[in-house]
């Protein structure tokens, strides 16, 4: 029997463009009921978009209007800053 290696899926960073291992990146979701939050166990139900762990491609996702672009819909500021305050909580932990 041959060892067959588990195929790691990769997913793109909205924010530096680079394509890295799903385990890598944190996924950002908009849920059926129109709520964008972190998702930090990568499972929640809805559309989600993939960044680095930084608040850096956050904020440059933000900037290309990536985000808005990935969930069809304009992201609320009060989301956007919400979602960096996070991401720089996630930066130092």
């Amino acid at each position: 029997m041959s060892g067959q290696q588990k195929k790691i899926p990769m997913r793109q960073c909205l924010g530096c463009r680079e394509h890295k291992p799903k385990r890598e990146l944190v996924r950002i979701v908009r849920s059926p009921e129109g709520q964008v939050s972190l998702d930090c166990s990568g499972k929640a139900n809805g559309r989600g978009a993939y960044l680095c762990r930084s608040a850096k491609c956050l904020r440059a996702a933000v900037k290309s209007n990536a985000l808005s672009r990935a969930f069809g819909t304009p992201v609320p500021e009060d989301v956007l800053s919400r979602l960096e305050k996070e991401m720089e909580s996630t930066d130092a932990g």
